[in-house]
């Protein structure tokens, strides 16, 4: 019984607003961005407050995603530039669940 329960909220949830998931899927398509790149812009600080250090940044070379922790190496001379989809993170977890990896040095 509790389970269904549980289950039933759910898909209420899912149920109740199928035109914003559908539309978010398909304006996340159009514009390249994958489902967890929308769920992390979606955060309620929108990744400009004072406890957001993460530098979220894109691989002039590889276009590879790439974020680094104040204390890392080149993290005081990264630059964040929006207009080239480069972000700033509030937590490691975000940028992970985004799609980006930890910088290596």
């Amino acid at each position: 019984m509790r389970n269904s329960y549980r289950n039933s909220q759910k898909r209420s949830v899912l149920l109740k607003f199928p035109g914003l998931v559908i539309g978010a899927i398909a304006f996340g398509a159009a514009g390249c961005m994958t489902v967890s790149d929308l769920l992390a812009s979606w955060n309620a600080s929108g990744g400009t407050g004072p406890s957001c250090k993460i530098k979220g940044n894109i691989s002039i070379e590889t276009g590879e995603r790439i974020f680094h922790v104040p204390g890392q190496r080149y993290y005081a001379q990264t630059t964040i530039s929006p207009r080239y989809g480069e972000r700033w993170f509030c937590s490691e977890f975000e940028a992970w669940a985004a799609g980006w990896r930890k910088s290596k040095v």
